[in-house]
């Protein structure tokens, strides 16, 4: 049976994970339904931290590497995610800020949603050609797509200018 498009195209991202009971292959399989970074390898490695799990993760866009982080020792936590930010009037600069608590209850979730945040990041410098610092944008969209099965969906619809089968990118300026 020929391989998907979308198959193909993670068959080519090298992949690489330092983070236990979470190999390479099992990298590859929780993130199959998500839009691979053509040009780019992915690896994950584990987050040391001092009192409490949170989210890390970053795009080395000199490296062409999306390097993810999980927690060690993994423990489930709530995590405010901040999505959308809107002026409030004045003449002062202020902002309200809109957030939602998620429950990060194992490794596959946070590692699937650091990677569709700094895939954003990845898509908005790389296919975009625009600066990649938008941190909400990139929180909305790692929100709307790590949770739900990603399976039938058309990635060159919703991320325009997107194809996963073009290989390899030009150099990022």
């Amino acid at each position: 049976m020929p391989l998907s498009p979308l198959r193909r195209a993670w068959a080519a991202v090298p992949l690489r994970s330092r983070v236990t009971s979470v190999d390479a292959e099992t990298l590859r399989r929780w993130l199959a339904d998500l839009p691979p970074p053509p040009g780019y390898a992915v690896s994950a490695r584990p987050l040391r931290y001092r009192q409490a799990p949170h989210l890390a993760a970053f795009c080395w866009y000199e490296d062409r590497l999306i390097e993810l982080q999980v927690p060690e020792p993994f423990r489930a936590w709530d995590e405010r995610v901040y999505y959308r930010a809107r002026r409030k009037p004045g003449r002062r600069l202020a902002f309200q800020w809109f957030s939602r608590r998620v429950r990060f209850r194992t490794r596959r979730e946070v590692l699937r949603f650091v990677y569709c945040h700094e895939f954003f990041h990845w898509y908005l410098r790389e296919v975009r050609g625009g600066k990649a610092s938008a941190e909400t944008a990139c929180d909305r969209f790692a929100l709307a797509h790590f949770r739900p099965r990603n399976a039938g969906v058309d990635w060159s619809a919703v991320l325009p200018g997107y194809d996963p089968t073009r290989r390899p990118l030009k150099r990022a300026a």
